[in-house]
């Protein structure tokens, strides 16, 4: 529309010999250009705001200070040790104004190869007593303790490969059997016969080695591909 005005006033003022074709025909060749600048920033200005909130976003991050502190360096001398949850409260960090747990300590201590079941109504807290175990949280007050040990004051690394969590649904990758038994292990210094020992004793103590060997219904065997969360192989 702007365009057309500008034309009509061009051609009225052509008729009335104050323009000529030569300055009509310069003036346009400008209007568009000055024009497209604009349209080109009307694309830039939106990516420059995206930049500027990213850019926000990242200096919020590594500005962030960590409320599970990971510094521990003392390593674990015994593997078979035993988990002492004592006099333990806690909070949410994003539930400041919520006791989640008040004052909970576990009546025996879950030694190796004991099984403690947890048991009690939804919402009683038994997630969260899971999760501080792992140290996905660190507790608001108390211990939790491993070989008697506090766990905020251990190597973080070495401590998950002592105590490990099993979860109501299966986390499956789109690999194979063998591919997601081995994933997060490190296996630099193992021989293809020691990971292949190493799978067999894992599938044995979870009761598929079995059936996994069993050609009619596995005939890739560790190899089978067992598709993004398992949907190539059955619920149970």
């Amino acid at each position: 529309m702007t365009l057309a005005f500008i034309l009509l006033i061009a051609k009225q003022q052509y008729r009335v010999g104050k323009l000529k074709i030569g300055a009509i025909s310069s003036f346009m060749l400008y209007i568009v250009s000055l024009i497209f600048q604009f349209w080109i920033m009307s694309y830039a200005f939106p990516t420059l705001m995206g930049v500027l909130g990213s850019s926000d976003r990242l200096v919020s991050i590594m500005n962030y200070e960590v409320t599970v502190r990971t510094d521990g360096k003392e390593d674990i001398e015994d593997a078979n040790g035993c988990l002492e949850v004592i006099d333990v409260k806690f909070k949410y960090p994003t539930k400041q104004d919520v006791l989640v747990l008040k004052g909970v300590s576990l009546a025996t201590n879950i030694k190796t190869k004991r099984v403690v079941a947890l048991c009690g109504s939804s919402g009683c807290g038994k997630s969260s007593i899971i999760q501080l175990i792992e140290r996905f949280y660190d507790p608001t007050e108390g211990k939790i303790l491993f070989n008697g040990r506090d766990i905020r004051e251990l190597d973080t690394e070495i401590y998950h490969q002592q105590v490990g969590i099993v979860q109501q649904e299966p986390i499956l990758f789109a690999g194979s059997v063998s591919e997601n038994i081995i994933y997060g292990l490190d296996l630099d210094d193992k021989s293809d016969e020691e990971v292949k020992t190493m799978i067999d004793d894992a599938c044995k103590m979870a009761q598929c080695f079995d059936f996994l060997h069993d050609e009619k219904l596995f005939p890739d065997g560790y190899d089978t591909v067992v598709g993004e969360r398992g949907v190539k192989l059955s619920g149970g």
